[in-house]
């Protein structure tokens, strides 16, 4: 071929190569529900229910036999959904009221518009963290309603005016101040109607109440606000409430806890070619 044919084919096969590149990658992002190639930031911080979600469910906690036995696998949202989502509250949207009272129902608002419409919610949680109060560790047991709180989440039913919320109770728990865990509280009907209807998103509400009015802990143990609770930022990006979401879009099964291998399958002897390998793509080469 001469010279000049050389470069016209190289030409051409190179523009073949950027056509089938685009196309890879526009079924990738179609794949991920994604309308365009994601830029995510290095300050970015995934919820580590999300990363033990994961880990757990493809079966690489169990293998590395690093299961935390704390974390209860939520088996009948999966069954139901493919994709699971976590969102942080629009903390610059808070309501608190100016006494800055635990007790005082505190409204978080939730950006739900990166949820494609063709994904269907099957349910909803909000997490919040508690963390025991040292001090009454050393108290004496306590009897009645020492050392019990209430907490209660509402949906928001109407834009707030002057500072009054309008709500509809969800869900409830009554907890004690002295341990340590994150609280689950179902609010699928309202993530539901968010979903279905964008203007009725107004938030929910949290509101922790004492028992015993004169416990002088009043809340402190429930992570909501970071303006409740000063915490060094690394601590309060995992400690933070975490909406979570399950749905489905219709395009592949629904997730399936990994089953554990058995002890006979452990121990046979694996070939060290075939095994999982780390593969990064770079569409710009």
């Amino acid at each position: 071929i001469p010279e000049e044919g050389k470069k016209k084919a190289s030409a051409q096969h190179l523009g073949q190569s950027h056509e089938l590149l685009r196309d890879f990658e526009a079924t990738l992002l179609h794949m991920f529900g994604l309308q365009r190639r994601p830029r995510p930031s290095y300050s970015a911080v995934v919820p580590q229910y999300l990363l033990d979600l994961y880990r757990l469910q493809s079966g690489e906690a169990e293998e590395a036999g690093a299961h935390d036995v704390s974390f209860d696998y939520p088996e009948r949202s999966t069954s139901r959904a493919n994709t699971v989502r976590g969102f942080h509250h629009e903390e610059h949207m808070e309501e608190l009221q100016s006494d800055g009272s635990p007790e005082t129902p505190l409204r978080f608002v939730f950006n739900l518009s990166s949820i494609p419409e063709e994904e269907l919610i099957s349910t909803a949680e909000l997490r919040i963290y508690r963390q025991q109060i040292d001090d009454a560790i050393s108290d004496p047991q306590p009897t009645g309603d020492d050392g019990l709180h209430r907490i209660n989440i509402y949906e928001v039913q109407k834009p707030p005016r002057a500072g009054q919320l309008i709500t509809q109770l969800l869900d409830t728990r009554l907890v004690r101040h002295n341990t340590t865990r994150w609280e689950s509280f179902d609010v699928s009907s309202a993530v539901l109607r968010w979903t279905r209807d964008k203007s009725s998103n107004h938030g929910l509400a949290v509101e922790v109440v004492p028992l015993n009015r004169t416990s002088h802990h009043q809340g402190r143990h429930v992570r909501v606000s970071r303006s409740l609770h000063p915490l060094p930022d690394a601590d309060w990006s995992q400690l933070r409430p975490l909406l979570v979401t399950f749905g489905h879009d219709g395009k592949s099964h629904p997730l399936t806890r990994r089953a554990k291998r058995s002890p006979k399958q452990r121990g046979r002897k694996r070939n060290r070619n075939c095994r999982r390998h780390a593969l990064y793509v770079d569409f710009s080469d």
